[in-house]
This record gives structure tokens, C-alpha cells and sequence, in this order.
């Protein structure tokens, strides 16, 4: 059963209100209001087990804004996240995303301790490519390297040479120095890719379950039916990006809303996306051609108690698997964000 369910509530005390009235506005327009009064007692033992424990939680975009607003200490795409916890000077993070963003954070901080609040909390571009699939593409393409999305497990980095997000697949690619490259698992982002460089990819057949619902009807539907600008992206299917009037990564979609400032706006992403970029931008109006990422939302404010109070569940990586794919994150680090945007 969901821990929305089985957990019992912390008790509501005299003051919350109060204590946290900047921050309920904040989510006044975000989340029903029914929900809020239950919302902060959650939000409230989360913070006082947090200072407790001296724990960071990081909170990737596509969290529901309870967490991303209420108990985030670290906000941002996949990028942003590796890099914090690169970077990171607490002995403890909550990671509130997927399992590959934790077994990332744990392969760049290793001597830190690393907790998801839920081991389910999986990806279906991470499931769809094994490091068997790496070595026998490898075996195909001789001497060609392996670009892996960070969206792959630590046994994929592992085999791969360098790793890459949304935001600098583009100069990863080229950073190989050679004229073909092997770039696994979004064949939809692969795809998006090949069309800004001269350097040959060979794809993979992954896609996002998120991101291929969406159509180029609903794009152009939201264009025509409420007059919006399009920001897609490039996990989405190549007809939908064709529709789109910007396609980037989703820390690029905050900067191009910061320069274009949109009356109106269609972000065909994640859903929690929508609601968390409101707050930044309220004078824009979020049309939501939704989609909620069903990993994304096992993680709720009850299990990321459960998480500090338990000190569960720490993510361990093998050492020698670790190393390998450390160096494959390490060069996607040393790329860094080259977005022109």
C-alpha cells in the first residue's frame, strides 16, 4: 500500500500556520488546498529530522512541489544533481528522484551516505539497456565510444565512456573525437542530437514513457486552442519537437522562459514541471498537456520521513563498478551545461 496510507501522520501543532505562512502561499496555487493543512505536518518533521541528522535532500524538477518547494535544500535537472553531490559537505543526502540519480550521487560521493525513500522509484529509459547490451554493442562497433545518457544504471556508465544529460549531449558527443559514436538508451534525444552535430550516431531503442505519450496533435492543439508558445523536450517524440517553438533541456526551459517571458506557455514535459517553474514565473500562464512520471511520484513527504528517521534505504554501488562509471560521469562533469540558452 501507498504510505500516503500506512503512515501515521506527525500531529498537527499550534503555530504551523504561522511558522510556515510564506511557504503555504507559495503552494497556495500549486496544490488543493485540502491538501495543504495536511501537507505541513509532514513538511515540518521532515525539516526538524533533517537539521537532526545535518542531512541535504535534493529534489530533482519533476518532484510535486510539496517537496520541491517544502523540503528541498538542492533543487534542478540530473546535471544539477550530479554536481551537487559532487560538491556536497553533508555526510547525508535524500535523494527525491529516480534510482539512477541516487546510484550517481552515491558513485560521486562515495564515502557519503546516500538515501532514496523508495527503491522502486525506477526509469524506463534505465531499464531498457543492460551491460550485457553495452559490451555486445561494443563488440559490433569496434573501437567506437559509448555515450550514455545519465538516465542508465551505475552498471551501464560502468561500461560506457562518457555519460551525458539533456543539457551537454550535444558537446559529450563531440568531446569523443570521433567521427561515429554509440549513444544509448532515448533513441527520441539520440535522435535530437544527430541533427546538431556531424559526428554519426548509432542509436539505441530506449524511450522515455513519459515523454512518448506525447503527440503532435496535443502540441498543436495547445497552440491553436489557447494561443501558446511550445517548450518540448528532447526526450519527445521528433514530430512533437517539430511543433515546438523551443526545445531544450529542463533547467533550459526555466532560462528561456526567464528571457522570453511568454504570456502563455504549453511545457510538454513532466507535469510537476509546470507547477514548480509557476512560482518563478507568475505572470505566465502554464498550459499543462500533462504527464506525471509514475517513478517520479512514489516519492512522497511520508517516505522521506520514514527515510531520515530510519536511515533507510542507502544505495551501495561495487566498488570496482563504481570507479568505472565514475570516470563516465567525471568526464560529463568536466563538460559541464553548454546550453546556448
Amino acid at each position: 500500500m501507498s504510505p500516503r496510507t500506512t503512515a501515521t501522520a506527525p500531529a498537527w501543532r499550534d503555530g504551523l500556520e504561522h511558522e510556515y505562512a510564506e511557504l503555504m502561499q507559495r503552494l497556495e496555487p500549486l496544490v488543493p488546498c485540502l491538501e495543504l493543512p495536511m501537507h505541513l505536518p509532514w513538511i515540518d518533521a521532515i525539516n526538524a529530522l533533517k537539521r537532526e541528522r545535518g542531512a541535504v535532500i535534493m529534489a530533482h524538477s519533476y518532484q510535486s512541489p510539496e517537496i520541491f518547494h517544502g523540503v528541498a535544500d538542492i533543487t534542478g535537472d540530473s546535471l544539477a544533481l550530479a554536481q551537487a553531490a559532487a560538491g556536497c559537505e553533508s555526510d547525508l543526502i535524500v535523494l527525491c528522484g529516480v534510482h539512477f540519480m541516487a546510484e550517481s550521487a552515491k558513485i560521486l560521493a562515495p564515502h557519503k551516505t546516500v538515501l532514496i525513500p523508495d527503491l522502486e522509484a525506477g526509469c524506463s529509459l534505465a531499464a531498457s539497456i543492460t551491460a550485457e547490451d553495452v559490451r555486445a554493442l561494443r563488440a559490433q562497433h569496434p573501437g567506437v565510444p559509448v555515450v550514455s545518457y545519465v538516465n542508465t544504471s551505475a552498471a551501464v556508465k560502468a561500461e560506457s565512456d562518457a555519460c551525458c544529460t539533456s543539457a551537454n549531449a550535444v558537446q559529450v558527443v563531440e568531446a569523443m573525437g570521433s567521427e561515429r559514436v554509440i549513444f544509448l538508451p532515448d533513441r527520441y534525444l539520440g535522435s535530437h542530437v544527430a541533427t546538431q552535430t556531424d559526428v554519426q550516431l548509432i542509436l539505441w531503442h530506449g524511450q522515455c514513457e513519459v515523454h512518448e505519450k506525447f503527440t503532435a496533435q496535443e502540441a498543436r492543439h495547445a497552440r491553436e486552442r489557447f494561443d501558446a508558445k511550445l517548450v518540448a523536450h528532447p526526450e519527445c517524440p521528433p514530430e512533437v519537437l517539430a511543433e515546438a517553438d523551443f526545445v531544450g533541456s529542463t533547467s533550459a526551459m526555466g532560462r528561456w522562459l526567464e528571457r522570453e517571458r511568454p504570456e502563455r506557455v504549453a511545457l510538454i514535459t513532466e507535469c510537476s514541471m509546470a507547477d514548480n517553474l509557476r512560482t518563478r514565473f507568475p505572470a505566465t500562464q502554464f498550459i499543462k498537456p500533462c504527464n506525471l512520471c509514475p517513478h517520479m511520484q512514489r516519492i512522497t513527504l511520508p517516505n522521506i520521513h520514514a527515510a531520515l528517521r530510519d536511515m533507510k534505504h542507502a544505495v551501495e554501488v561495487p566498488s570496482d563498478m563504481a570507479a568505472r562509471a565514475r570516470r563516465a560521469l567525471e568526464r560529463m562533469l568536466a563538460v559541464g551545461r553548454r546550453e546556448t540558452v
